[in-house]
């Protein structure tokens, strides 16, 4: 067969997060051909197993061709043994084989990864961490996480949870310092960072502290007009962080760290981060590159075709 008269292959990746849902079809490039973005049924299993099915649908239709796998990025964690789901930001998810369930809707291959890991694959490729030996992607939106890669291939840990630093624990003397209450997590822990440092954890802070803005946009913008309360929230929310991006560094010293998730959007984050994790580390150890993502929003669904690509590619 001429290499002209080679059938069409395109890979689809699939991102779920908190609000979104995003599918894109690539070529074995990773050139996205169609892209479209849903809202994300958060508590109803059925609907949500039917919106992965008509995106998937609605893909092949207006391609004209067949995917030839399917890539997910699910939020939460799997267990390797019964394929149950367990996510925090995704609550009808937990306790689902949502693996077996859209691979019956779907009829073909599934790749299934974490979506904060997804995230990071995409930036190791030809994203904003080409070129580096070692990199970490943190995801802050709706949620916090992320995932480690080394030689552009992904380290996902024996649980498959590598990355998962939105559940580390909230130290005594930072809860104390910013006068912070003590938060369940619907992981099943207490006190995980994610709930302080996510976009809902800013507005968290904001209103613990006298505000009543009710999502980190609105803090941002009130900030930005001088809000005292605003910025106050702001300046608690970058010390949490810059103890969280320190604690990554003497775990992982990545070489580049690249941000995700909507509170990437921040350009102030880049300026202020590395003063704020620089008081964490002990002397000589140095603050690495902090990236905006080259793919932006994109990332996970990219990251998530570039899975399905690795792992049902022609040969």
């Amino acid at each position: 067969m001429a290499e002209s008269d080679a059938p069409v292959q395109r890979w689809y990746g699939i991102d779920i997060g908190g609000t979104k849902i995003e599918l894109v079809a690539c070529d074995a490039g990773l050139t996205v051909h169609h892209r479209q973005r849903v809202a994300t049924p958060t508590r109803d299993y059925a609907a949500f197993v039917e919106t992965i099915g008509q995106l998937v649908d609605e893909a092949d239709a207006a391609l004209g061709v067949r995917a030839s796998a399917v890539g997910i990025g699910l939020p939460g964690v799997r267990d390797r043994d019964s394929g149950v789901q367990l996510s925090a930001n995704v609550p009808a998810l937990s306790g689902r084989t949502v693996g077996h369930d859209l691979e019956a809707r779907l009829q073909r291959p599934l790749a299934l990864g974490n979506d904060l890991q997804c995230f990071a694959l995409s930036e190791a490729h030809d994203g904003a961490a080409a070129g580096y030996p070692s990199m970490f992607g943190v995801i802050l939106g709706t949620g916090a996480g992320g995932g480690y890669c080394l030689h552009g291939q992904l380290v996902a840990g024996n649980n498959g949870i590598a990355g998962e630093w939105g559940h580390w624990s909230l130290p005594a003397t930072l809860q104390l310092r910013h006068d912070l209450p003590l938060l369940d997590c619907g992981c099943g822990l207490r006190g995980c960072l994610e709930r302080y440092v996510s976009g809902s954890g800013l507005a968290m802070i904001h209103e613990r502290h006298g505000g009543q803005a009710r999502d980190a946009t609105t803090v941002v913008e009130l900030a930005q007009a001088g809000d005292p309360i605003a910025l106050r929230a702001l300046a608690i929310h970058r010390d949490l962080l810059g103890y969280s991006f320190a604690s990554l560094i003497l775990a992982l010293d990545p070489h580049v760290i690249v941000l995700g998730g909507g509170l990437s959007k921040l350009e102030q984050l880049y300026r202020d981060l590395p003063a704020a994790i620089a008081p964490y580390l002990f002397n000589g150890v140095r603050v690495p590159p902090i990236l905006p993502p080259v793919f932006g929003d994109a990332g996970g669904a990219r990251g998530a075709a570039l899975l399905a690509r690795q792992l049902h590619g022609a040969p």
